[in-house]
């Protein structure tokens, strides 16, 4: 399934309020560049994404979200499964992704995937109520180190 800019946008927008859901312009000027990919969820409709780029062997995982009545289902599972291939397949050898710490469910999710803690961002988001939240970069192996 492909999913046009307006369509990323509307999930996101009821996934995300931190950080702030992206635009049409910002998906558009992601799908456009040679670096990114999306994958997609196979149901009809469009139920989940994500979003990540390759370069330089480093993959990052730009955005991921379920929508709210589809999750708990393995969906998110998949889809960060699906970018792991996508980007071992583009050259990545190693992915990291910000998650805000504040996040439960996903944190516990990618640490269920493998992911670690690499760094923090101090105070990168703000929450709808103004307050500074800090990002955790992740980090996995994704494939082998070249040699």
């Amino acid at each position: 399934m492909s999913a046009s800019a307006a369509e990323l946008v509307a999930l996101h927008g009821a996934c995300f309020t931190m950080p702030r859901p992206w635009d049409e312009a910002e998906f558009a000027a992601f799908l456009a560049s040679k670096f990114c990919f999306l994958e997609t969820t196979d149901a009809g409709a469009l139920t989940g994404f994500v979003l990540g780029r390759v370069i330089a062997g480093e993959a990052e995982l730009l955005t991921i979200c379920t929508a709210p009545a589809a999750r708990r289902q393995g969906l998110g599972r998949a889809l960060l499964a699906r970018f792991e291939a996508a980007a071992r397949a583009r050259g990545a050898e190693t992915a990291f992704l910000e998650v805000a710490e504040t996040n439960a469910p996903a944190r516990a999710a990618y640490a269920a995937a493998g992911w670690v803690e690499s760094g923090r961002r101090r105070g990168y988001y703000q929450a709808p109520s103004g307050a500074a939240v800090d990002a955790l970069v992740l980090s996995r192996q994704i494939a082998p180190p070249s040699v």
